[in-house]
């Protein structure tokens, strides 16, 4: 798949005068993809090898001994990007055909940083019965599921179902790849301040795909303690109007007992995370721990600017690419799928994303600063370490199978 910006409809016309001069339009014109080929077609005897007849005898050697297709197709090494347009981006629910342009880049951005190929898939059912038999059936063409922009909670029954009828990498990056780069960051800023994390007590803004994994895995990590709060105020078990994805939440998290608004659970706490958009107030930033971090997330426009964050907190991190610490998945779920296809592994395990967050989070070394706790994307070190990092990891986990 190829992963230069090459248009080859550049004669399509937008249809619109008034895009005309928006260069998102223009990069996006006719597509951000193409199908390149690996092997050369130049004469007869190519074609004879690369279609009829040649390739009846690597398709009858596939037949009896099936493992070969991950030897002589691209299935062990390309990923579909799957989505149902249901959460795409701060869009929302905008449908299939919509997501398409975020589809296309989330796949080219596969390639450019990981050397993955990438398909990406928009599919015309949001039941989640219906996408995990279509993605079941799609399942032999690809090597890695990679599940995105579907809403909450059924994602989370999506992922869990697909991974357990399949014997290939599921991976929704809404959950695991903000989880991973998070992660990352809050290990290199708890460094920089001399603390572990298990002293460390956080709040999320959020509960929704990204807040949940999140919390699960940092608890998994070995964050002392979070909270998480939605709409309604701190998740706890005294409420009786939880999901059930929520009542289970609410079992892991909050061992303070906390209770009442975000705002209130920010008192003392150390960490804030914000991925749910929204704005939090000065005060309650302020009523945070000395040296507290805060990751507001939300883009275009961060639960908390930067400007005040840095009145209070020691590290400040945000979503945006025009501030320093930029938490963006691309530092990782190229590199998390690079690293689960070069050992054909059959899933990817916590294990293998806390590896990836720590070599993620090793990238910086002794760089650390304040303005750095996380790496740039462009750093040419981030998905080699990621990818080797993970490899290993499913080595030692059991799941790989080469």
């Amino acid at each position: 798949m190829a992963a230069e910006i090459v248009n080859p409809r550049s004669d399509i016309d937008t249809g619109s005068d008034a895009v005309e001069f928006d260069p998102a339009f223009a990069l996006h014109r006719g597509g951000k993809m193409a199908v390149q080929a690996t092997v050369p077609i130049r004469n007869k005897d190519d074609l004879s090898l690369a279609y009829t007849p040649g390739v009846a005898r690597v398709c009858t050697a596939i037949a009896e001994q099936p493992d070969l297709v991950n030897d002589y197709t691209w299935k062990s090494s390309v990923v579909a990007v799957v989505t149902d347009g249901t959460a795409v981006l701060g869009l929302g629910d905008i449908g299939p055909e919509a997501s398409l342009p975020v589809m296309e880049g989330k796949a080219i951005l596969f390639k450019q940083f990981g050397g993955v190929d990438a398909v990406p898939i928009a599919l015309a059912c949001t039941g989640v019965d219906e996408i995990i038999e279509t993605v079941v059936r799609l399942a032999p063409s690809f090597g890695g599921i990679n599940l995105e922009d579907i809403s909450a909670p059924r994602c989370f029954e999506i992922e869990r179902r697909l991974q357990e009828q399949l014997d290939i990498p599921v991976f929704h990056d809404d959950q695991h790849g903000t989880a991973v780069v998070t992660l990352a960051a809050l290990r290199n800023a708890a460094r920089l301040t001399g603390r572990e994390l298990g002293e460390l007590r956080g709040v999320i803004s959020g509960a929704g795909a990204a807040g949940v994994a999140i919390a699960k895995f940092l608890l998994e990590a070995g964050l002392g303690d979070v909270a998480v709060a939605d709409r309604k105020g701190i998740v706890s078990a005294d409420r009786d109007d939880l999901t059930p994805v929520k009542r289970e939440l609410a079992e892991l998290t909050n061992r303070a007992g906390l209770m009442g608004s975000l705002e209130s659970a920010l008192a003392g706490a150390d960490v804030f995370i914000g991925v749910s958009g929204g704005t939090v107030p000065e005060a309650a930033v302020a009523s945070m721990a000395k040296d507290a971090f805060v990751f507001a997330m939300a883009n275009p426009d961060p639960e908390v600017h930067p400007e005040v964050a840095h009145k209070y907190a020691a590290v400040v991190a945000t979503g945006r690419s025009d501030f320093p610490n930029q938490i963006n998945n691309v530092l990782a779920f190229p590199g998390i799928f690079a690293g689960a296809l070069q050992v054909r592994a059959s899933r990817i395990t916590e294990g293998m994303k806390i590896a990836a967050a720590d070599a993620l989070a090793a990238v910086v070394g002794d760089d650390l600063a304040a303005d750095y706790v996380i790496p740039s994307p462009f750093d040419p070190r981030v998905a080699p370490a990621v990818t080797a990092a993970v490899a290993a990891a499913a080595r030692a986990e059991g799941v790989a199978r080469r």
